[in-house]
């Protein structure tokens, strides 16, 4: 495209009309915007500033103009980096200054050591010697004002962090200085003794409520003293914050605002102060039982807004639960764990209570409308951990998947480039997520000089909503994404979501996985002898677009032919459709070199599917999930693990790319959800412990050769070959992007260490004291089990006109057990071609290089088996 310097904005819309049209920025600001980009202004700082927020560990973006109308104004965000992955660690060591800037971006910059403060040298003494006298001063104060207390006298004892130990404890006598006392609270003390303080407590006959919290002794017991304490003091309706089974009006009116230090309580049986109560918060109160005789629609029949988050209530039923609140005609507003006791789907709670208007803080409406079934807005932002032993650049890698944007570029010559990945600068990068937002951000190309070869990448910042003096702006960090792409499971990226959700639902996918039993075998039958040669003699004509085939297909019963319409066998690296074979004019007698519905082994997520259809859970196929449908099964594994301290690296593959393009390993659950941004993929578990040569990772390629589906013919070459890493393996966090160290590919433009077949098993078989025959009978068991599950689960793959070649991929673990990675159409047989080598099972002979194709050939499509194994 030649180049056309962009003078005005006539030029700027005609250049950029694609752009400005995929990024969403409103017509009216497009003036704006390329006064904004022709002069290179960057006037962010004028409308907003930078705040400090969950104790400086992130930061939010603040309005400090007076008023920002919708879609009214336009801001330009500069890039702070921009990388591939396989260079993010390279980019950190090696620009000055990029690894610092990042840091304190990210707020990983912090003086880890600094932030534990030394004690000042006399505050012990002085909190020993000053508190101790300090509680006998209260107590005496307290005691005066009992006068002013009325006859019950006081009520309600705060002692928290006085440093009271046992001893102290007793001679406090509490019992008989506060007869009527109904709530206490010890918290943050030094009570150690169980015996004293069960005998102090249970002492306190009216008790309603007693906090122990943050003692020692709470370390030092086990559920006696809890029991002795509660049977002691059958009036307790409150114990550590929690609710106890006897809990009653007074724990509620607590929970509500109702009763407290200056309104301990108020038991006159004519009074009702439940029924004014319009909130309560039970959150995390250890409620087992919710009955309509203790939460009564009738005692609080204004209650508007309910919290019930971290309650078990094992005791009632989900029908229980939502008859019951279906009772309380003002309510409003409820916040739920979900799943949890009101069940899985906010949906189908709404639709029980539809007088409801809000649920976790979400408008109802939306709710039904985008059938969300997960929502909760009281999430916590995940927070980089901070490891005072990484450094500053592991720190970085850790926390810039909560910062990191995306895009590709793609020509004729890079259709399938690996993705662009960047990090705006500290302005754009202070925008947090909300659900409904007020901004908008969009990366932009400007392309100054009108072609790609010019373009300068930026973000665009515009309102969306009108937004006042000291509002937060937020942007929606999934932006038209829904619940049909797994909304609230991707929010697990950014946010703590609801862990017993996605591991409920990981035990569900196990469940209905586990109910699979291999399915009976596909019959497989002896290797037919029938050739394509006709009784005249004719030899079968080839057309192929495969280099290698043209070159080494020498037999005498086959001829090369430039017109596919002519051929009998079409031998091609492409895919035939329907279309295809229309537009080219092939038959339906024609032999083609691809089985109809053979996508359900050389895609990815389509082999995971096949697999797990057909044999469940086996060993030789790693735990596989298609990210485009099962995210939340794949957290669920990831917590499981995390839970039961299991390796947690996974690997992450497009479901149809070769040559390990834009494939990942990561044990970062935002990483891995955050990389679905660049296309389809499987996540599947990484072989952490592969069996290894000579400290080295290695896979093995093996050739397959179907004859039928059904009846099942297939072949194993006798040839296989094995790829080698270039590096040593290690699982040490910084090789994770070491392409050399984790992948085995290096034939396309990388140095190959190759090896033949022969020298590595020879070699393999001393290091490791192993029998390879044992390790290739487990190998081609599990080969033909593969086959034979494809076969089973889609029998339309049968065609009587199909020949096919397959590449299978091998690993083995460290116990020498196979591994399926994956199976490739139309693998790239350069290295069987170009080698001549002994084969190690089968015939046992000398397979020269020249002949793999011919044998290939005389296999398929004349019935031999030259060097070839019927599995």
């Amino acid at each position: 495209m030649p180049s056309s310097r962009i003078e005005t904005f006539e030029d700027f819309v005609k250049v950029h009309a694609l752009l400005l049209t995929a990024s969403g920025i409103p017509s009216s600001l497009h003036r704006q915007l390329f006064e904004k980009l022709s002069t290179d202004t960057f006037d962010g700082g004028n409308s907003f500033q930078l705040e400090p927020c969950e104790d400086g560990r992130q930061r939010r973006l603040i309005l400090t103009s007076d008023s920002m109308p919708k879609d009214s104004q336009v801001f330009l965000i500069d890039h702070a980096w921009t990388f591939r992955l396989a260079d993010v660690r390279n980019q950190l060591q090696e620009i000055p200054g990029l690894a610092q800037r990042m840091a304190s971006l990210m707020c990983v910059d912090l003086d880890l050591a600094a932030d534990f403060e030394e004690p000042d040298a006399n505050s012990g003494d002085l909190h020993e010697n000053g508190f101790k006298g300090n509680v006998f001063e209260l107590l005496e104060s307290e005691i005066l004002k009992q006068g002013e207390k009325g006859a019950e006298g006081v009520l309600w004892l705060e002692l928290d962090e006085l440093d009271i130990d046992d001893s102290m404890l007793s001679s406090l006598d509490l019992s008989n200085k506060f007869p009527n006392l109904i709530a206490l609270s010890l918290c943050g003390n030094k009570l150690e003794d169980v015996e004293t303080v069960v005998q102090e407590v249970t002492r306190l006959k009216t008790l309603k409520a007693l906090w122990l919290n943050d003692n020692p002794v709470l370390h030092h017991s086990d559920s006696r003293m809890d029991d002795n304490i509660l049977q002691g003091v059958p009036s307790l309706e409150i114990y550590n914050s929690s609710f106890t089974n006897n809990y009653g009006e007074w724990a509620l009116g607590f929970c509500g605002g109702i009763h407290g230090k200056d309104s301990p309580g108020n038991f006159h049986p004519n009074v009702h102060p439940l029924e004014s109560m319009t909130s309560l918060d039970l959150t995390n109160r250890g409620i087992h039982n919710l009955s309509i005789q203790t939460i009564s629609p009738i005692k609080m029949g204004s209650l508007s807004y309910l919290n019930l988050r971290g309650n078990p209530f094992d005791q009632n039923s989900v029908e229980e639960l939502l008859k019951l609140l279906k009772e309380f005609s003002c309510l409003q507003a409820l916040e739920v764990d979900i799943p949890g006791p009101l069940g899985r789907s906010a949906v189908e709670i709404l639709e029980t209570l539809p007088n409801l208007s809000l649920l976790n803080g979400v408008m109802a409406s939306k709710v039904l409308e985008t059938k969300m079934h997960v929502i909760d807005t009281m999430l916590q932002p995940r927070l980089p951990e901070l490891d005072p032993n990484e450094s500053l650049a592991d720190r970085v890698i850790s926390a810039m998947w909560l910062y990191l944007m995306t895009y590709r570029l793609a020509d004729e010559e890079k259709i399938d480039e690996t993705s662009v990945w960047y990090v705006m600068d500290e302005l754009g990068s202070a925008l947090r997520h909300s659900d409904a937002p007020n901004f908008r951000v969009s990366p932009f190309l400007y392309m100054p000089e009108g072609n790609l070869a010019s373009a300068v990448s930026f973000s665009v910042l515009w309102p969306t909503e009108n937004v006042k003096e000291g509002d937060e702006c937020t942007r929606d960090f999934l932006l038209g994404i829904g619940e049909d792409k797994q909304r609230s499971a991707r929010l697990t990226a950014w946010f703590h979501t609801p862990e017993n959700y996605f591991i409920q639902e990981y035990e569900k996918y196990c469940k209905h996985l586990g109910l699979k039993s291999s399915s009976p075998a596909f019959p497989c039958t002896k290797a037919s002898k029938t050739s394509l040669i006709k009784q005249d003699g004719c030899i079968l004509r080839v057309y192929t677009d495969i280099p290698h085939v043209e070159e080494f297909l020498t037999r005498p019963e086959f001829v090369l032919t430039n017109d596919p319409k002519e051929a009998d066998i079409i031998w091609t690296c492409m895919q035939v459709d329907e279309d295809v074979k229309k537009t080219i004019g092939l038959t339906e007698s024609q032999y083609i070199n691809q089985f109809p519905f053979e996508a359900c082994l050389v895609m990815k997520h389509h082999l995971a599917e096949t697999v797990q259809k057909a044999q469940g859970f086996v060993k030789w196929f790693q735990p596989t999930y298609n990210l485009e449908t099962h995210l939340s099964q794949l957290i669920g594994d990831y917590f499981v693990r995390r839970r039961d301290g299991l390796d947690n690296l996974w690997i992450l593959k497009p479901w149809n790319m070769a040559r390990t393009i834009d494939t990942t390993v990561t044990g970062d659950l935002s990483a891995i959800i955050r990389l679905m941004e660049t296309g389809p993929k499987i996540c599947q578990k990484y072989i952490e412990h592969p069996a290894l040569f000579k400290g080295k990772k290695f896979d093995l390629r093996y050739i397959v050769l179907v004859r039928s589906v059904k009846p099942l013919e297939i072949f194993l070459a006798d040839v296989f070959w094995v790829r080698l890493a270039n590096n040593p393996y290690s699982l040490d966090k910084s090789t994770l992007f070491e392409y050399e160290t984790h992948f085995t590919v290096m034939n396309y433009g990388r140095r190959m260490n190759h090896m033949n077949t022969p020298e590595f098993v020879m070699e393999f078989e001393k290091e490791h004291e192993v029998q390879w025959l044992d390790i290739h009978q487990r190998i081609q068991k599990m080969i033909l089990t593969v086959f034979e599950s494809a076969a089973t689960i889609h029998p339309q793959m049968h065609s009587a006109t199909s020949r096919a070649m397959y590449g299978v991929d091998v690993m083995l673990d460290c116990s020498f057990q196979p591994k399926l990675l994956e199976v490739t159409y139309c693998p790239d047989c350069g290295r069987a071609c170009k080698y001549d080598t002994k084969a190690v099972v089968g015939s046992g002979e000398t397979v020269k290089g020249q002949d793999f194709f011919n044998d290939v050939f005389g296999c398929l499509f004349l019935g031999e088996t030259t060097h070839v194994t019927q599995l």
